[in-house]
């Protein structure tokens, strides 16, 4: 009985005993096992223009020191990126992008004018392209007034001006402004008169220097005299008046050869050549800050676009920063698709 009874005992106590034991271990498991880890704050994206700030070139003449305060204030607005902008020059520029990749950009840079600088600098790597200033690559040319062009449709193009000039001016030989007589074009101008049949038509007139070229122009236009006259893009002047752009005809490098010469035997019409003109940029931009690459090789301004800021330019008490600032907060129509690669 007594035997019986220490059984019973015992047993009570092992299961008494049994839960605090399972209830021990529930406990030692949740604690060996990890606590979750906390969700890691995601990374901060680089800034597009890196951390440094972005060094852009003004060169000295109003086109391209308007590009460069344009850009500079876009950058900033759009891209959250510090600017710098720098006075440049065109071969000073070119070489220093090419030694040491600053400053990083160059909104005009005008290739053909310094090819041995350019060539180098792509050549060792440190600068290229990132597209095209301007949306056209033709910035010279002939021209006309606008009441001539509507006053006679059918004249379009050089190509038709031996039968169009008779009828111009009563039959008198109409004005041809060239440009200043030392100037290149002078040459090229007094060729391709003589390659289009119209010396006897036109009455050749070559300024002596830009102002007087401005000023005839100017005075043609405003009195409505039938005129033809030489000149280039970007330029406030196209931009005051009401021109029209000739057809020049296709570009003959042959024939581009001999109107650039004094004593060409066999002048042949041809169209002036077109310019290489980019936003150049340091190599470093590309693979360093690619959105920025990207938003310079989608920024080309159509020539009618700059020839109007020049024109601004031109009013009383303007200034670059000034006209600059009115593009960026007046015609985001045209430069929102630089920034945003959605808009056609």
């Amino acid at each position: 009985m007594t035997a019986r009874l220490l059984r019973a005992v015992l047993l009570l106590v092992a299961m008494l005993a049994a839960p605090a034991q399972a209830q021990i271990t529930v406990l030692d498991q949740a604690q060996d096992t990890p606590s979750p880890t906390p969700a890691r704050e995601p990374e901060a994206l680089p800034p597009p223009c890196g951390t440094q700030p972005l060094s852009i070139a003004r060169m000295s003449w109003p086109s391209a020191e308007l590009l460069a305060e344009i850009h500079a204030r876009i950058l900033a607005r759009e891209y959250g990126c510090q600017t710098r902008v720098t006075p440049g020059d065109l071969a000073a520029t070119g070489s220093s992008m090419g030694s040491t990749g600053q400053p990083a950009v160059a909104p005009e840079m005008w290739v053909t004018r310094i090819a041995e600088v350019w060539n180098a600098g792509i050549e060792a790597q440190m600068l290229r392209p990132a597209g095209p200033s301007y949306a056209e690559s033709q910035f010279e040319g002939w021209f006309m007034p606008g009441h001539l062009a509507a006053a006679h449709p059918e004249l379009t193009g050089i190509a038709g001006l031996g039968a169009a000039l008779p009828t111009l001016n009563g039959g008198a030989p109409v004005r041809f402004i060239s440009c200043p007589l030392d100037w290149a074009c002078a040459v090229i101008n007094r060729n391709l008169v003589r390659a289009l049949g119209i010396a006897g038509a036109v009455e050749l007139v070559e300024p002596a220097n830009r102002f007087e070229m401005d000023t005839l122009i100017a005075e043609a236009v405003s009195r409505k005299e039938p005129v033809l006259f030489y000149y280039w893009q970007p330029n406030a002047v196209l931009a005051q008046f009401d021109f029209v752009a000739l057809d020049m005809g296709s570009y003959d490098a042959e024939a581009a050869k001999c109107l650039a010469q004094l004593a060409c035997p066999s002048p042949a019409a041809s169209a002036f050549a077109t310019e290489t003109v980019v936003v150049a940029l340091a190599e470093w931009v590309f693979t360093d800050i690619p959105a920025i690459a990207a938003y310079f090789q989608r920024s080309s301004l159509p020539l009618a676009e700059m020839n109007a800021l020049l024109a601004q330019l031109n009013e009383p008490g303007a200034t670059v920063e000034g006209v600059a600032e009115r593009f960026v907060a007046e015609r985001r129509d045209l430069w929102e698709s630089w920034v945003n690669v959605l808009v056609p």
